[in-house]
């Protein structure tokens, strides 16, 4: 891949997978529910879906959507659905205590790897990245170089906004600040479902 596409690249790793998002925004709230450990499941899992659902776009899933529209619609209903539950979930979490982990759990590994398939913000950058920069003339190199970018940039990302989580955590000891500021994450959830599915 030459420099300046690889820069490119890098630069749109970064921003897409840095900005809020609903990966961000509910390891996040994890972080501040959960702490750091019991939210690495989710972290590994948004992490491996993501690359699993890049190598999905790169074998044709792109082609597919391309070929019958109605499909997108179903992935924006069934995704709108989902991230509005997981909205609800965050909205009524409860903060556990070190010794009350059976009373509310953090989304598993596989919960969150499978999300990526229904997350519109993240079918959309999996087909634009594959669009954008894999070559047909060197498909595999560039596909390879690609994953191992988005993987780096994805899991720094989700360590990045679950250390928030837990740097706030600090802050919201306090069980009304904790349901304000699930409230406030369940709302941001919500909020950006509008531009994905608009």
């Amino acid at each position: 891949m030459p420099f300046d596409l690889f820069l490119a690249l890098l630069a749109f790793a970064a921003a897409t997978a840095f900005t809020p998002g609903p990966n961000n925004i509910m390891v996040t709230a994890s972080g501040v529910n959960f702490g750091f450990t019991r939210t690495l499941p989710h972290m590994f899992g948004i992490t491996l879906g993501f690359v699993v659902l890049l190598m999905g776009c790169a074998a044709g899933l792109g082609a597919i959507f391309a070929a019958y529209p109605p499909l997108q619609i179903v992935l924006k209903i069934v995704g709108a659905a989902y991230m509005l539950w997981l909205a609800w979930k965050i909205a009524t979490a409860k903060p556990a205590a070190d010794n009350d982990r059976h009373i509310s759990q953090p989304i598993s590994f596989w919960q969150a790897a499978l999300f990526q398939w229904v997350n519109p913000k993240a079918v959309v950058i999996a087909l634009s990245a594959i669009a954008l920069y894999v070559r047909p003339e060197r498909w595999l190199s560039d596909l390879a170089l690609l994953l191992v970018v988005f993987a780096v940039a994805t899991i720094l990302a989700v360590v990045t906004w679950t250390g928030f989580g837990v740097a706030l955590r600090r802050l919201l000891t306090d069980p009304n600040y904790a349901r304000v500021f699930n409230l406030a994450m369940a709302a941001l959830l919500v909020v950006s479902i509008v531009p994905m599915v608009v």
